[in-house]
């Protein structure tokens, strides 16, 4: 099943499975989220939780015990359920199963609310913590952006100009290894070059909104103030382009006793909520 929602600059369609935003068009029909293509990578949007990236050996300890997860969780492979729908707004719903709870030790609820106003898309997490005991997660967004023509015209333009200070993935895990780029005048020109060993992790970045530029004009801004943690990823020779706004990351090759001990997780007391949001502005 999908869901639509429009005003008068967007439409904006999302699956119910995984609640995954496929598309995103302006009023002249033009596509800004990646088409799926499974050459490349078979997702557009998916959501990530309860973990971002690779886990060591895909498992992790929990009160003494082992569970299995494989990466960016289970979340994008489920059924949501809408619960709340106007022409703007669409919002959707996970709770957690006896199958999940096998994977996942804990009661939770999972919303994810999509609403359109003027040019712009805000997509809303909330997390509710349904147990009587603290809550470890992770969370984030994956969003695949069209770069239709030559890769290479295009280009992120940062909200500071700052150094980029990002980590080295090995298969999948956060190394020790970091390599820095210098902004120009705010901007980073897109090669494919930047991602032949995978993805650029950032743990901290001054910037919370990057814009896309083709041939030095905007095409959309992803505004990410809530979050702390980042990846940009793309696959050598697709024309696509995640900029990836998340709560965590993949396990480091660092050792941790526990999953609540686990870098980037994090931490939402009994009963509580945990809300975040991120935002995709056309121009």
């Amino acid at each position: 099943m999908t869901t639509s929602i429009s005003n008068s600059n967007l439409t904006a369609q999302i699956k119910h499975l995984g609640a995954e935003l496929f598309s995103l068009k302006n009023k002249q029909n033009k596509e800004y989220i990646w088409e799926g293509n499974p050459t490349f990578w078979g997702k557009h949007s998916p959501i990530l939780f309860p973990i971002i990236g690779s886990l060591k050996n895909n498992s992790y300890i929990y009160n003494e015990k082992e569970y299995e997860l494989n990466r960016h969780g289970f979340a994008r492979e489920m059924e949501f359920e809408l619960i709340k729908k106007t022409e703007e707004s669409a919002t959707f719903s996970l709770f957690s199963t006896l199958e999940t709870k096998k994977i996942y030790p804990f009661d939770f609820e999972l919303q994810i609310c999509y609403s359109l106003k003027n040019n712009k898309l805000n997509i809303d997490y909330k997390v509710i913590n349904k147990n009587e005991i603290t809550m470890p997660f992770a969370i984030g967004a994956h969003p695949a952006f069209a770069l239709p023509g030559n890769f290479n015209d295009y280009s992120l333009e940062f909200q500071q100009d700052e150094t980029l200070k990002y980590y080295l993935l090995e298969e999948g895990l956060i190394s020790n290894s970091t390599n820095e780029l210098q902004l120009y005048n705010s901007q980073l020109g897109l090669t494919y070059q930047l991602f032949e060993k995978d993805a650029l992790v950032f743990k901290t970045l001054k910037s919370k909104t990057i814009t896309i530029l083709k041939n030095a004009n905007p095409i959309l801004k992803v505004n990410f103030t809530d979050f702390p943690n980042l990846g940009i990823w793309t696959v050598v020779n697709a024309p696509f382009l995640c900029i990836e706004p998340w709560f965590g990351y993949s396990d480091t090759l660092n050792e941790y006793d526990d999953f609540s001990k686990k870098e980037g997780i994090q931490l939402l007391k009994k009963n509580e909520t945990f809300e975040s949001n991120y935002s995709i502005e056309i121009f």
